[in-house]
C-alpha cells in the first residue's frame, strides 16, 4: 500500500540527527518542505488544491456533479519542539492513502472529499493552538492574529510572507460547503491499549488552556545579597509549579508548567523576572476555571511573602467539545463496534466542531501512550488499519 511509501518519504523531514525528535515549526523550512511534499502527493492524484490566506490547504477529490455537504478529512504537518512523527502527519498521510484505497475499490463518491492540512496546530511558534483552523473558522480575529509574535519577535504575517505565503488572515472559504469533518490522529494515551483495540472514535475533548504567569521581583547579586533581603521571583515560580502539581493531582485533572523564561538569566544573578506558561486541562469548563484560579491564588499568596508580584494572562483557552454523538455512534458501528473514548488533547477537529461543523475523530493505537516526544509511535499494522477505517468512514459519509 502506498501508505508505507509515503510515510517513509516524509519521515526524514525535520528530524533531529541527535535525538530523533521532530522540529517542524510553522512557516519554517522543515514544515514548508512537508507542505511541498503534500502538494506533490496531491498532484500525483490529480487532486485540486485550494489554499487560503491563513496558510491552510485543502485538496479536493471532486466528482463533476457533487451533492452538497462535502466530507473533509486531514490534520496538520507541524510539530511541537522535539516532537514525535505521528501527531498530525498520520492524519494527512492516512487520508491520502484512504483515497488511494477507495479508488482501487472503484468507489465513486457522490459528495466531494477533501484532505486538509492546517497550519500551526501545535501553537509551538506563535503560542495559539490550532491557529490555522481557528482563523479559517473565524474563532480568532485577524487583528488578534496580527499581534502574535514568536520567541524571536517575528510577527505572524512576516513569517508567512517570508515563507512565500501572502497573508490574508480571516474566515476561510475553504470551509464553505463542508458538511462534516473527520480527523484521524494517533492516540496520545493508552486507552486503546487497555481496551486491546487498534482503532477508536472520539466522544469529547476536555477543555484546556494556556496561561502566562509573569513573576516579577528585583535583580540582585547572587553572592552579596542576604537570603532575607531578596525579592526572588524564581522562588515564587517554584512554589507555584509545586502548587499546580498538587492541585491537579487532588482534583484528578492536568496542570503542567512546560516552558519558562528567566531574565536576566545569569548564573550569578537573582532574576528580576520569571515568565512561565501553564497548560491546564480538566473534565469540565467549571473545573478548568477552578483549577487555574486555585493555582493563581496560591501563587499570589506566595508572592506576597516573597516580596514579588504575579500577573496571570489567559493566552489560549478552548472550551469542552462534545463531538456529534450520532456521527460518532454511526462510525463506531460502521467500523465494527470500535470503542468511543474521550481525549484530553486539543485538535483542529475541536475547533471545527465548535464552529458548527458536524465532526468526528478516529484514533490509532499508540502502544507507548507517549506523545509530543520522539517516543511517540504507532505500529505499521495499526496505521494500515487506520487507512482502512478512514476509507470505510469516507465511503459511509460520501457515498
Amino acid at each position: 500500500m502506498r501508505f508505507e511509501e509515503m510515510w517513509n518519504g516524509l519521515a526524514p523531514v525535520g528530524r533531529s540527527a541527535a535525538g530523533g525528535g521532530y522540529f517542524r515549526q510553522p512557516f519554517g523550512s522543515a514544515e514548508r518542505e512537508c507542505h511541498a511534499w503534500f502538494l506533490d502527493e496531491c498532484a500525483r492524484r490529480d487532486l485540486d488544491v485550494e489554499h487560503d490566506g491563513n496558510g491552510n490547504a485543502v485538496a479536493w477529490w471532486a466528482p463533476w456533479e457533487a451533492e452538497p455537504g462535502a466530507v473533509l478529512t486531514g490534520s496538520h504537518l507541524d510539530s511541537v519542539l522535539d516532537g514525535g512523527a505521528y501527531d498530525g502527519p498520520l492524519g494527512v498521510v492516512t487520508a491520502l492513502a484512504a483515497v488511494d484505497l477507495l479508488r482501487e475499490q472503484g468507489f465513486a463518491p457522490s459528495r466531494r472529499i477533501g484532505i486538509g492540512a492546517f497550519v500551526e496546530e501545535e501553537g509551538s511558534r506563535f503560542g495559539i493552538a490550532c491557529l490555522g483552523s481557528r482563523l479559517a473558522a473565524g474563532a480568532i480575529t485577524p487583528e488578534a492574529a496580527r499581534e502574535l509574535r514568536d520567541r524571536d519577535g517575528v510577527a505572524l504575517a512576516d513569517a508567512m510572507s517570508a515563507s512565500g505565503i501572502n497573508p490574508e488572515l480571516g474566515r476561510s472559504a475553504i470551509l464553505d460547503g463542508v458538511g462534516c469533518f473527520v480527523e484521524l490522529h494517533v492516540e496520545q494515551g493508552r486507552d486503546l491499549v487497555h481496551r486491546d483495540a487498534a482503532i477508536g472514535v472520539a466522544s469529547t475533548i476536555w477543555p484546556h488552556g494556556r496561561f502566562r504567569f509573569d513573576f516579577t521581583g528585583a535583580a540582585n547579586h547572587a553572592g552579596t545579597t542576604r537570603m532575607e533581603d531578596r525579592s526572588d521571583p524564581m522562588l515564587t515560580y517554584a512554589m507555584t509549579a509545586l502548587a499546580a502539581n498538587k492541585q491537579a493531582r487532588v482534583a484528578g485533572q492536568r496542570a503542567t508548567f512546560g516552558r519558562v523564561e528567566v531574565a536576566p538569566n545569569g548564573t550569578n544573578a537573582i532574576p528580576s523576572r520569571v515568565t512561565a506558561w501553564l497548560d491546564a486541562r480538566c473534565e469540565s469548563d467549571e473545573q478548568l476555571e477552578a483549577l487555574v484560579d486555585a493555582i493563581a491564588r496560591q501563587g499570589s499568596e506566595r508572592a506576597g511573602r516573597d516580596g514579588t508580584r504575579l500577573t496571570v494572562t489567559d493566552e489560549s483557552v478552548s472550551g469542552a467539545v462534545t463531538f456529534d454523538s450520532d456521527l460518532a455512534g454511526r462510525l463506531s458501528l460502521v467500523l465494527g463496534g470500535v470503542p468511543v473514548i474521550p481525549t484530553m488533547a486539543g485538535h483542529d477537529a475541536g475547533i471545527l466542531s465548535a464552529a458548527g461543523i458536524p465532526t468526528a475523530m478516529l484514533f490509532v493505537r499508540n502502544p507507548t501512550g507517549i506523545s509530543h516526544s520522539p517516543e511517540e509511535h504507532a505500529p505499521m499494522a495499526d496505521c494500515l488499519a487506520g487507512v482502512e477505517a478512514l476509507a470505510a468512514t469516507l465511503r459511509e459519509l460520501a457515498g
